[in-house]
């Protein structure tokens, strides 16, 4: 009797959880009671993996409200295989509270979940507790014929010819594990310095500075940075606002009625990057009243006719007039419909006309001047991805109270229900990630552009940070921040356009911001072993992956039928491996389709396998009557 078929999962976090979730939902259909080994590879615990590990600060928090997490399908998703239900996080704790759910939860966390409310922004370590009991539910949904081994190391090739077994060679285990399927549910990585990052690393050490690179904040040592000292910080993101917690609260202060009081072990922050202000905050109501529209341009048809067209895309020239649009239908669909008094035009008028004009147009935009008489209800897509453009101040001092007050009208905006508009773009975005997720790699700047308008932090991180601001613990810089290295004095300097002849020198420089998800550049050297190995990748460093099921596509185009990939480092990077509920999350959808390609592949596997050992008998023995589940050999 051969040995059972061996899928090897490398990555235990949301997507690997995400994965083995499809694999029970689809095995009845696909492999029914057959005997399948599954072996799950990660250093960290399974279910949150490095990111959402549970030995992590109960200062950080994720950017997301409760009720806006899930783990589970329902039937928003476009899903071949079966809808199986499951609660989202704030219900998940509901149940916990209840009795009828049991976590693997420290008291400190069990704690927090009784105290979590759906408009709570949970901690990460609680969030751990949540994506470990949806580990465990997805194992115990598998077929008792699946066996699931966990291996608490880290992966470091995969290496076998495209026709045969692959070969994972683990850090701690002599020999490798021979797999027949290798999925790789990594997650971001790590990088080895560019070149700018390595001079900067080289100036640091030459003159006894301190140079922290892109990372994981969370997996940053922080402790070289002085109390009291001038840090330069590159990146105004959500890793800068980790960076702002742990260097504050991280360090005994504490915020109380609006008010920073210090500890004194604080150093000061200086902050700056591209656009100069933060990420826009969450926003702080939920939908009401007529549900937002399905998209009217950004059509499966329009993305299918665009990966149909020859020749690379060009994103700016093909995709983003389409996008824009698309926002922009969101938001005056909402404004008519929700706040028709600040509108001037029946809505059915506007919208033909809208729909007749090209984006971008000055015909567009003379209609939405008509139709709209406040510029602030109008969507000016421009000015909020770069508002410090063509703006400056004659002093630093007058950048911070420009920036504060920027800052707060951001808050107030984001937290009233008068600009639903606001959150119908929100709504708009993730419809609109669900269809430029199939167009493969097009570049940065979208992603970038979401995470800044629809993925920023907590409103309550934003109070915090106005505090540190009138603290003084935190200092604006403004917007395309330049930083140079100073060999005559020894000190890193930063200047910024926003403020002219300004300029800020420090000891300390951080890189605010996680590591660019590259293959040419990873520090992973199971992806660097995979990119060597003929690995196909983009111009920007994604690893190509078969958007039909996310098989590792070689250099010659063609899917590797035993390598499948799944994660921001692919080509089919998307918002995130969890989502909010009913909004038909594509990661679920990728999920879905690469388990049942995985489960199909192992299914003919197993038949010719056991046709073979039936073939090589000694004696033709009529074959057993197949289990009422298991699906006929092919």
């Amino acid at each position: 009797m051969s040995a059972a078929p061996t899928l090897v999962v490398i990555g235990g976090g949301p997507r690997g959880t995400g994965v083995i979730e499809r694999i029970a939902a689809n095995a009845p259909e696909l492999y029914g009671d057959s005997p399948l080994d599954i072996h799950l590879v990660d250093p960290h615990p399974a279910g949150g993996g490095r990111i959402w590990r549970p030995d992590q600060s109960p200062l950080l928090w994720m950017n997301s409200m409760a009720e806006d997490v899930t783990m589970f399908t329902d039937d928003t998703v476009e899903l071949a295989g079966p809808v199986v239900d499951g609660p989202a996080l704030h219900a998940w704790a509901e149940g916990v509270r209840a009795g009828r759910v049991t976590p693997d939860a420290e008291p400190a966390v069990l704690a927090e979940i009784h105290g979590l409310t759906g408009q709570t922004f949970p901690s990460r370590r609680l969030q751990s507790a949540y994506l470990r009991w949806t580990y465990r539910r997805a194992l115990a949904a598998l077929p008792p014929t699946v066996t699931v081994h966990e291996h608490r190391t880290t992966a470091l090739a995969v290496t076998g010819p495209r026709g045969g077994r692959q070969r994972v060679r683990l850090k701690d285990r002599t020999e490798p594990l021979l797999a027949d399927l290798v999925v790789l549910t990594v997650g971001h990585l790590d990088a080895e310095p560019d070149p700018e990052q390595a001079e900067l690393s080289a100036f640091a050490a030459r003159h006894g500075l301190i140079h922290l690179p892109p990372d994981f904040t969370a997996d940053t040592d922080l402790s070289a940075l002085p109390a009291g000292e001038p840090v330069i910080v590159r990146g105004f993101g959500l890793a800068f606002v980790d960076l702002m917690v742990l260097l504050t609260e991280g360090r005994g202060g504490r915020h109380e009625n609006g008010v920073y009081v210090p500890s004194g072990q604080e150093p000061v922050l200086y902050v700056g990057s591209r656009r100069g202000v933060p990420y826009h905050s969450k926003i702080g109501y939920t939908w009401t009243g007529e549900r937002p529209p399905p998209p009217r341009y950004l059509t499966p048809r329009w993305a299918d006719g665009l990966l149909g067209r020859p020749g690379p895309l060009d994103f700016r020239r093909d995709v983003w007039p389409l996008v824009a649009k698309e926002l922009g239908h969101a938001h005056y669909h909402r404004l008519f419909t929700a706040h028709p008094e600040r509108t001037a035009l029946e809505f059915e008028v506007f919208e033909a006309k809208y729909a007749a004009a090209d984006p971008g147009s000055p015909e567009l935009d003379g209609l939405v001047a008509a139709a709209v008489p406040d510029p602030a209800d109008r969507l000016d897509l421009a000015a909020l991805d770069r508002p410090l453009d063509g703006t400056t101040y004659e002093s630093p001092e007058a950048l911070q109270d420009g920036l504060r007050a920027y800052i707060t009208d951001d808050l107030t905006r984001r937290h009233d229900p008068g600009h639903s508009a606001d959150l119908a773009v929100f709504v708009g975005l993730l419809s609109a990630y669900a269809q430029l997720v199939r167009l493969g790699d097009i570049g940065g700047w979208w992603h970038g552009f979401f995470s800044y308008l629809a993925s920023g932090p907590p409103g309550p991180r934003l109070e915090q940070l106005l505090a540190l601001s009138r603290a003084g613990i935190v200092r604006f810089l403004g917007a395309s921040v330049t930083v140079t290295a100073d060999e005559e004095r020894g000190l890193f300097r930063a200047t910024s356009p926003t403020v002219p002849g300004a300029r800020t020198e420090a000891r300390a420089l951080v890189e605010a911001r996680l590591p660019d998800p590259s293959l040419r550049h990873t520090a992973s050297p199971l992806l660097r072993t995979l990119y060597e190995g003929g690995a196909a990748v983009t111009d920007t460093g994604l690893l190509a992956v078969d958007p039909a099921d996310s098989r590792v596509l070689d250099r010659d185009g063609t899917p590797h039928p035993r390598r499948f990939a799944l994660g921001p480092f692919t080509t089919a990077r998307n918002s995130g491996a969890f989502t909010r509920p009913r909004t038909g999350g594509p990661a679920f959808r990728q999920n879905d389709d690469a388990a049942r390609a995985a489960l199909a592949f192992l299914r003919d596997l197993s038949c010719r396998d056991r046709l073979a050992s039936r073939a090589a008998a000694p004696a033709p023995v009529p074959p057993p009557p197949p289990l009422p589940r298991t699906p006929p050999c092919r």
